[in-house]
This record gives C-alpha cells, sequence and structure tokens, in this order.
C-alpha cells in the first residue's frame, strides 16, 4: 500500500508511529511508502522525523482543495488516503478520492445536521449520509471507502460484529460506554476541540425498535442527555456516562440486527459545564462569521485557537481508559451481558507510540483496518463502516498491535442499582 495520511495532527502522527512500531517489532511491511500531507508542511516533516524511516514522507496539502490532494497522490503514486483531518473536511476528501480511484478510511463520518424545529427529537441529515448515498458509485469505482474508522466509531463496531457472530444468538442492546481515570494533562479538551464541541454539544442519536416502528429507528435527544453509571473493568470503576452524538448508532443497525444502539461516554462534569457556556454565548457557532481586525472567522474555529492544540499538553498522563461495547442478549436460550472492549494505557502509550493515550487508541484501529485492506484480506468494494467486514482476523491480530480485545461479563443487577442511584441523584440535583 502507498498510504498518505492526511493530517498530520496528533491521530495522523499516532498512525504512522504504530506502523513504524509494527515494522520494527514484527517485522510487518504492508506499507510501501507512507506519506504526511498537511496544510502546515512543518508539521508533517515533524510526524515524519518522528518515524524516522525512510518510507516516511512529508508534503504539503490543502484538505479542502482537491487539486491539492492530486498533486500529493500523483507525486507519490498513492493508491490509499487515510483522512486523518476533522469532519468539516470529509466531503472534499471523500469525494476526491472517489474521483482519483484511491481507497479511502476516515476516522469520523461526515457530519449531522440537526432537525430545524424539532432537533430533540427527529433526525434530519445523519452522521454519514453523504458517504452512503455514494454506495454504487465506490462499488463501481472498484475501491474500498471506509466509514467512521478510529475506536469509537471503529474498533468498537468491529468488537460489536464480533459479539453478533460469535457471542450472541440474537442481539437485544449495543451499548457502547467510553471511560477512564486519566489524571494529569494541561489541556481543557483530550482532542480536536471542533471535534468535541461539534459531537457533545450536537443531539444524540438513539436507534431503537418498538410497537410503532417495528423495523427501527432513529431518533434524538438533547446533548449529554440520561445520565448513567457505568462499571468499567480495569480498576477504573463506576463513572458516570451521558449521551453523545457518535457514528456507531448510526452505523451498526445498518449491519447488525438488534433493538437498541446508544452511544455514552464518561465527561467531566465541570467540562460539561463548560461546553454548555460556550453554547450559551453562542461560541460554539461553526456558521456565523464574526469579523475580528481584518479577517473574518467563526466562534467555535476562534474558541479553537485560543484552547490551542491539545495533543501538545496530553502528556505526562497516568491512568486508563477503556472503550467497548456493552451488548446484551441471548446465547443458548440464555440471556447474556457482557462488555467487549480494548484498553489503553498512558504511560505505556507514550513509551511505546511515541504520542498521548487518547490519539494512541484512536489511532490503532485505523491502521489495523489498512493492514487487512492491503494484504486483501478485506477486500470487498463500497462505503462500508467496519462492522461490514469480518471482525475475526482483526481482533486476531490485535494483540500484535499491543491493543488486545477482552470481555468482561456484566452483572446486570449490579449496573441496574447503579442507575437507579445516578437518576435518583439526577433527580436531587435538578430540583
Amino acid at each position: 500500500m502507498r498510504l498518505m495520511i492526511l493530517g498530520a495532527g496528533g491521530v495522523g502522527t499516532s498512525a504512522g508511529t504504530i506502523i513504524k512500531r509494527q515494522m520494527d517489532i514484527a517485522n510487518q511491511d504492508w506499507a510501501e511508502i507512507v506519506v504526511f500531507a498537511d496544510y502546515d508542511l512543518e508539521a508533517a516533516k515533524k510526524s515524519a522525523a518522528l518515524c524516522g524511516d525512510g518510507i516516511f514522507k512529508a508534503a504539503q496539502c490543502d484538505a479542502f482543495s482537491p487539486e491539492s490532494i492530486k498533486a500529493v497522490v500523483d507525486e507519490y503514486n498513492i493508491d490509499f488516503v487515510m483522512n486523518a483531518c476533522d469532519p468539516r473536511m470529509d466531503f472534499c476528501i471523500f469525494d476526491t478520492c472517489l474521483d482519483l480511484k484511491v481507497g479511502y478510511l476516515d476516522c469520523a463520518c461526515t457530519v449531522s445536521e440537526p432537525h430545524p424545529e424539532k432537533p430533540y427529537e427527529l433526525t434530519n441529515v445523519k452522521l454519514g449520509d453523504y458517504q452512503f448515498a455514494k454506495q454504487k458509485e465506490w462499488e463501481a469505482s472498484g475501491k474500498i471507502a471506509v466509514c467512521g474508522s478510529g475506536v469509537e466509531p471503529g474498533t468498537i463496531d468491529v468488537f460489536a460484529k464480533y459479539a453478533a457472530k460469535h457471542l450472541f444468538d440474537k442481539i437485544d442492546e449495543l451499548n457502547v460506554r467510553d471511560g477512564d481515570n486519566i489524571t494529569g494533562g494541561d489541556s481543557a479538551f483530550a482532542f480536536s476541540p471542533w471535534t468535541c464541541m461539534e459531537e457533545c454539544l450536537n443531539p444524540a442519536f438513539i436507534w431503537a425498535k418498538d410497537e410503532e416502528h417495528p423495523d427501527g429507528w432513529w431518533y434524538c435527544t438533547p446533548p449529554m442527555s440520561e445520565p448513567e453509571i457505568f462499571n468499567f473493568p480495569c480498576g477504573i470503576g463506576a463513572v458516570e456516562v451521558v449521551n453523545v452524538e457518535h457514528e456507531e448508532v448510526l452505523l451498526m443497525p445498518r449491519e447488525i440486527d438488534c433493538n437498541k444502539v446508544t452511544f455514552k461516554y464518561g465527561l467531566d462534569p465541570d467540562f460539561r459545564n463548560s461546553l454548555f457556556v460556550l453554547h450559551n454565548f453562542g461560541l460554539d457557532d461553526k456558521n456565523r462569521k464574526i469579523k475580528v481586525g481584518d479577517t473574518e472567522i467563526t466562534p467555535r474555529d476562534f474558541v479553537c485557537k485560543v484552547v490551542g492544540n491539545p495533543t501538545e499538553g496530553m502528556y505526562g498522563l497516568q491512568g486508563t481508559c477503556t472503550a467497548g461495547v456493552w451488548v446484551t442478549g441471548w446465547k443458548d436460550d440464555k440471556y447474556r451481558s457482557l462488555y467487549m472492549y480494548s484498553k489503553a494505557d498512558a504511560q505505556e502509550c507514550e513509551e511505546k507510540f511515541k504520542t498521548n493515550i487518547i490519539v494512541a487508541q484512536t489511532a490503532v484501529g485505523p491502521v489495523i483496518m489498512m493492514e487487512l485492506i492491503a494484504k486483501g484480506i478485506w477486500n470487498e468494494p463500497g462505503a462500508w463502516g467496519p462492522e461490514h467486514f469480518d471482525p475475526d482476523p482483526f481482533v486476531e491480530v490485535m494483540a500484535r498491535y499491543e491493543f488486545p480485545a477482552a470481555i468482561k461479563e456484566m452483572d446486570s443487577e449490579y449496573c441496574d442499582m447503579l442507575n437507579e442511584q445516578a437518576a435518583l441523584a439526577s433527580l436531587e440535583a435538578n430540583k
């Protein structure tokens, strides 16, 4: 594979260091060349230098410009593009790769547009709608586009497919849960501030089947709603999680038969309040332009400039993060409840991959997927979510990448008790 990583930020750089480590410790040479491409050429050069091998190159590229992307593809004879940019740029990169007939993978799908009248009830444009509308065109191109392929979405979607294939005869619910006990760092945001404001302050999607919608439907709830206590493994313990807009809810029901899909994320209450303050003052607005001196900028872009690049302040962390899917259903006529997850340790990520835990855990899934595509193991042309493909080879090689999959059987009665306590605490707080 002749790979371009478009976006030399935290996730893009981490993908490169993970590829390099696989070359060094596992003798993996599926990547013939890896070109870091970024609008900031110096950032691309820094990423290439961090990997330090002759196959890693740097190029200047404007992700909003088809001509700029094409120039890098032509110069290095690129046949696959990993989009490590924020989702604003998905439209251009996705379409350009289709036009050029090169493979494509992103870590987040094209953005949603809330319902203009009932944003906290009905859907309008959903995450990834733009991409999956071009499914037939991608099939005709003979190339693969994997949409939503970080850790969440991405690795966790593969876990859901694995559970459906091996661990359950019938699935009731797929509930993605992410939590950590990480301490340290000097950035308010753990990852891209633009993306964080987008997903945390947008209406959150839920998929469900009910009497009125026997075939299932998507609906929306307010952002960061329905707090729940989830008992995470690996010493993390009980963490309050809340509804957040995320691709898994849109991707999983397309391929996996189930009754409900949710996504909840552990966000510190103080950080949630800070996000709501930004929203209440209109500082998360991504469309309205305001004049600052001789330039125009959106309020959200202004906030991003003020807080800076969070990956630079996310080193020296301590603690553990688990990302996984809580699956309930039936196996051999018995009810089963389990959490299939991937664990990451902050200090180990810095030592092994030279990047912080957040971006390392996000980048490993896309790298595994690209290896499977390069080797012809995942090979069906079209625009797909990760759960479309056979999960077995992905799960099998996770240990080689030092992010092994794990399963925790859940005590459903204990979870119910914790959630009752959380509901009571929420009622008291809102009195």
